[in-house]
């Protein structure tokens, strides 16, 4: 447990700004393995699962999920593979909001 999973996501402004550098690097390191970075603009990982159903379940949690905390991914489901993206639309970028959701969906995952 990193402490993310703790807290809410809220509301941000359009046009704020994105996460940068050192407070991306310092967030990043808390969440689980298997999050990556892509161009300093978003957070990706692939979760794998035996079939087709055990990913949609799993992307139905996700959506629930999201909808609690109002804050969405991307979600690109196939068979028995689930990968999210994760950035905050309203500021083109990631905020703290993305690292949140991230260590939540991580909390989901049996270990």
């Amino acid at each position: 447990m990193t402490g993310l999973e703790e807290k809410q996501c809220t509301p941000c402004r359009l046009g704020g700004n994105p996460l940068k550098g050192e407070e991306i690097r310092e967030r990043l390191e808390r969440l689980e393995p298997g999050w990556t970075l892509v161009g300093q603009h978003h957070l990706q990982r692939e979760f794998t699962f035996e079939n087709f159903r055990e990913a949609l379940d799993f992307v139905n949690e996700v959506g629930e999920l999201a909808e609690r905390e109002d804050h969405h991914p991307d979600i690109l489901l196939t068979y028995g593979k689930v990968v999210i993206h994760l950035w905050t639309h309203k500021i083109n970028g990631l905020h703290e909001n993305d690292f949140i959701l991230a260590a939540k969906i991580d909390a989901m995952r049996p270990k």
